[in-house]
């Protein structure tokens, strides 16, 4: 099942969901394009849980400081799916979300769910020594927010089975729910098979779930500030 779109309008210019998106296109050319290619700047740039706890910098020439890597690991990717994907899951509900949050606000959100989602990776896995790239972990804090925010939205889905192939409309909450479960499910199975050698590569599982969790404590806590401002004005 493949989200394609939703049926969710938005009130303003969706700017720094844009900007976001030619940001991750515009470091991927550079990917693509510097010196060692996609492989040398994920291991340049790139996340590496050992490298949070022991130093690996002098290990590999060029590399930056690993905390830095919490941020800049989140606008690499290890391919042309792995890129369009992000950025199509991010284009159908960041939209929204920022519409919602307000422009800065959405930044601020989208920077923070990341960083958290890749240390939960980091600390789940710490002996891990591959690194963890991609902006999965920040857009999975989109999919929470737009989970409590906009539940009864369509979402458009392709679903190809066999020869079955239909674009199907879905209500938002059965699109991601079925999403975090299956998320949840798949990093409870990675954490219980880890023996030194899980999250070593893959699908970084456990920041997907972490994302999520923070998208929709995020929006708890903003719907709350909401209201107090509401409740001081009266």
């Amino acid at each position: 099942m493949l989200p394609l779109y939703s049926d969710n309008s938005v009130s303003r210019f969706p700017f720094v969901t844009i900007l976001i998106i030619i940001g991750n296109i515009v470091v991927f050319w550079f990917q693509l394009t510097g010196p060692g290619s996609i492989g040398r700047s994920v291991l340049v740039y790139g996340m590496i849980p050992y490298d949070l706890f022991y130093d690996l910098k002098s290990a590999i020439p060029g590399r930056i400081f690993a905390w830095q890597t919490l941020f800049t690991s989140m606008f690499l990717h290890g391919g042309f799916i792995h890129l369009g994907s992000n950025m199509l899951y991010l284009w159908i509900f960041g939209r929204n979300v920022e519409d919602d949050f307000g422009h800065l606000r959405f930044f601020i959100f989208y920077i923070t769910a990341g960083i958290i989602a890749t240390l939960a990776f980091a600390l789940v896995f710490p002996h891990g020594t591959l690194p963890l790239v991609g902006a999965s972990g920040a857009i999975a804090g989109v999919l929470g927010a737009y989970f409590l925010r906009f539940p009864g939205s369509r979402v458009y889905c392709l679903i190809v089975f066999f020869f079955f192939v239909r674009i199907i409309a879905l209500p938002a909450f059965i699109v991601l729910g079925l999403w975090f479960f299956i998320q949840f499910g798949a990093s409870l199975i990675s954490i219980t098979a880890h023996e030194g050698a899980a999250g070593q590569g893959g699908v970084a599982w456990i920041s997907h779930v972490t994302g999520f969790v923070v998208g929709i404590i995020w929006t708890i806590i903003e719907l709350r500030r909401r209201f107090l401002l509401r409740h001081h004005r009266v």
